[in-house]
């Protein structure tokens, strides 16, 4: 108290042109360092569509597709380290196509100048792109490229002695392997990023000793792909469950088909309500103490509210933060080993799927009163856009 008043004496002291310099000078450090700390560069890219439909929904289609381009030409670049995200601010209908304004966030060292900056993120542009901005657009490109869609119908009933997925069915799980033996589930998020659970690699975390396999069964693998880095949450510790959550980097990319496709991640406010419906996947055991599944299987669970899975005869003070329960106090349904790390995902209204959950940890399988609980998507969704850039 005493100093507040202190500096508000000193203040009354000031001239005039000694407060207008003092603002003057503070609003050159404040610019020089968001200029030092991110360097935002604005790009043209035009898109020609053939498909003879230039409404609102195109538009909005062709928004996720440009951006998801500037994604892929970066992520997979030079520039990983430093590339942060970017930002579809305009579209433009033009006669030969759509010319989008691109707003780019890039994070440099603090001493290297901005013309270097701004020649290495040209040089990308000009090696990925060439010496063409047009990018050929179809209908069926733009259905591809949207996340968390599905081809198949969506009829689902259990996973632990349970229905195998149809093909395409759930075109976002993927399978972590060691020696092309299944280890853990995992859910593509990107064409070259996959979210899992930190506890499976609690035994080995060199990427090199890794693959990821995509498609309903592990043999054949409908595609393949080797793990470029793994990264668990700083605040992981086996054997405790909090932060159980890594991201995972493979190449070289996927391309994205009815087959293989990413889903979406919620916004960190976003929240969902107990007894909503929600499904899990995985090439897990079907009893505990089993053995891993060739095929995909698939379950409609249920969330429990925490007021139901703090109860003591379910898991009591063992449910911390970034955790929540799914399935039913009756047991039967639920996830088992070798479907950890993998998606429990939830529809909207536009039938659009959603990775609210992945599999963490349970006390046994479908046991009374011991439900599968996950790690909550939305409480990590800031440090997996810290990591990805997604």
């Amino acid at each position: 108290l005493c100093r507040a008043v202190g500096f508000g004496t000193r203040s009354r002291d000031l001239k005039p042109w000694m407060i207008a310099l003092l603002i003057v000078l503070l609003l050159t450090v404040v610019a020089v360092t968001i200029g030092l700390l991110a360097h935002f560069l604005v790009s043209d890219v035009r898109t020609n569509s053939d498909s003879g439909h230039n409404g609102v929904y195109q538009l909005k289609d062709l928004k996720e597709i440009s951006e998801n381009l500037v994604d892929e030409i970066f992520i997979d670049s030079a520039l990983n380290k430093h590339y942060i995200k970017n930002r579809v601010v305009r579209l433009t209908p033009e006669d030969d196509g759509v010319k989008a304004d691109i707003i780019m966030v890039f994070q440099f060292p603090f001493a290297e100048q901005r013309a270097v900056r701004k020649k290495k993120i040209h040089n990308i542009l000009n090696q990925k792109i060439r010496n063409t901005r047009a990018l050929s657009i179809n209908a069926s490109s733009v259905q591809v490229n949207g996340c968390g869609k599905r081809v198949v119908p969506l009829i689902v009933n259990r996973i632990m002695y349970g229905d195998i997925a149809a093909k395409a069915a759930w075109p976002w799980q993927a399978s972590l392997q060691r020696d092309d033996i299944h280890q853990c589930g995992a859910t593509l998020i990107s064409n070259t990023w996959l979210v899992t659970a930190a506890h499976c690699f609690k035994k080995n975390i060199n990427p090199r000793e890794w693959t990821v396999s995509f498609g309903t069964t592990i043999n054949p693998p409908l595609m393949k792909r080797n793990i470029k880095r793994i990264i668990l949450h700083e605040k992981y510790h086996s054997p405790a469950r909090e932060y159980d959550i890594a991201v995972v980097q493979f190449s070289p990319r996927v391309t994205f088909t009815d087959d293989i496709r990413r889903v979406c991640l919620p916004e960190a406010s976003a929240s969902f309500q107990p007894n909503s419906t929600v499904y899990i996947t995985g090439f897990g055991a079907l009893y505990y103490g089993g053995e891993s599944q060739n095929d995909l299987r698939e379950a409609r669970l249920k969330m429990i509210s925490d007021d139901v899975c703090k109860q003591p005869e379910v898991y009591g003070s063992d449910i911390k933060f970034g955790m929540f329960c799914a399935g039913y106090l009756e047991g039967m349904y639920d996830a088992c080993r070798g479907d950890s790390g993998g998606p429990l995902v939830i529809k909207d209204l536009k039938d659009t799927w959603y990775l609210i959950g992945i599999v963490s940890w349970g006390d046994n399988c479908g046991q009374k009163n011991k439900p599968g609980v996950y790690t909550m998507v939305t409480y990590y969704r800031n440090w997996i856009a810290s990591k990805t850039g997604l």
